[in-house]
């Protein structure tokens, strides 16, 4: 059974590791970047971005002024067992976000739709968010945290199955134009896109792409990967680069994931993680141990089956 004071002491850790230490395969993107960007401002602006992660580091403070909305990603093992129950581990979640808010600093964003009541601990009524996923063996938890900012860089279009790739096409450069333009998003920055679904889900899916995949990793179709490598070239073929300044450099990654849709329609949404890709994960298990990484590993196999029941072996050869 894993401890409810091992999942709030590792939540409160996964806070601050996420606010402070960039991942190391968005950092490589970054660095990949500095080197071809060819804009005066937008080189400038990759270069204070690469020497204010070395200070973050080096100073244990967050990387970004503005630390987003904190929220939370859950991955349970079918056999996983909690002290308490799920109540205690969202609990758990909770306290830890209030904590870290405190602890790392991390800046309370998050007011009352209304009132603008704060309690300046980025905990309120539904925040943090919490969203749980499962795998079919295993006794562990995995506690994904994001810190993702939750204004803008997010659009979403009700496309129609007529509407073909060209114009999925379209309403990507389309967001990615009013991003740059307008200042709605912090480029480079890994885009994800979610195509199909119900409107929702849609939506979940491109977040989901952004924050929960790793640059460099791959859609197993390899025709959604092949349309991840032309999207990733026709965003930075538009002429913006680092925050939306002249340059080559606007999309580090692009991520599509999908899902089964309503036969007349074709949702699609577009969203564009800041470019601090704040994102940390931990893996807890019934023995105490805690397993940090940076890859959540959150679309397996078991995530995209397609089939009724899981059949783990058909899926594999397929």
């Amino acid at each position: 059974m894993i401890e409810f004071a091992t999942l709030q002491r590792t939540a409160e850790e996964l806070m601050a590791k996420a606010a402070i230490e960039i991942p190391e395969d968005y950092l490589d993107g970054l660095k990949r970047a500095a080197a071809t960007e060819e804009g005066d401002l937008s080189s400038f602006v990759l270069k204070a971005m690469l020497d204010n992660y070395e200070a973050a580091k080096e100073d244990r403070s967050a990387m970004c002024g503005d630390t987003g909305v904190p929220r939370w990603f859950v991955k349970l093992g079918n056999d996983a067992r909690v002290e308490g129950g799920m109540a205690a581990l969202e609990n758990a979640l909770r306290r830890a976000t209030a904590q870290a808010t405190f602890d790392v600093p991390l800046r309370p964003n998050r007011v009352h739709p209304l009132w603008r009541t704060d309690h300046d601990n980025n905990v309120g009524i539904g925040a943090p968010e919490i969203e749980y996923a499962f795998e079919p063996s295993g006794d562990w938890i995995d506690l994904i945290t994001v810190h993702k900012g939750g204004l803008f860089g997010t659009d979403y279009r009700m496309l129609f199955p007529s509407d073909g790739i060209q114009g999925i096409k379209r309403f990507y450069l389309d967001s990615l134009m009013a991003f740059g333009k307008r200042g709605l998003a912090c480029q480079p920055a890994i885009i994800g896109i979610g195509l199909g679904g119900s409107k929702d889900t849609c939506m979940t899916l491109g977040k989901r792409a952004s924050v929960l995949r790793t640059v460099g990793s791959r859609n197993p179709d390899p025709r959604i990967a092949a349309m991840e490598d032309e999207f990733k070239e026709l965003g930075n073929s538009i002429g913006m680069g680092a925050m939306g300044f002249v340059g080559k450099n606007m999309v580090i990654q692009c991520n599509i994931e999908v899902g089964y849709c309503h036969t007349g329609g074709m949702p699609m949404s577009v969203h564009a993680f800041c470019l601090s890709s704040r994102r940390a994960v931990a893996r807890l298990w019934p023995d105490g141990r805690v397993e940090f990484r940076t890859d959540p590993d959150w679309f397996t196999p078991y995530m995209r089956r397609e089939t009724i029941d899981w059949e783990p072996t058909r899926e594999a050869a397929e």
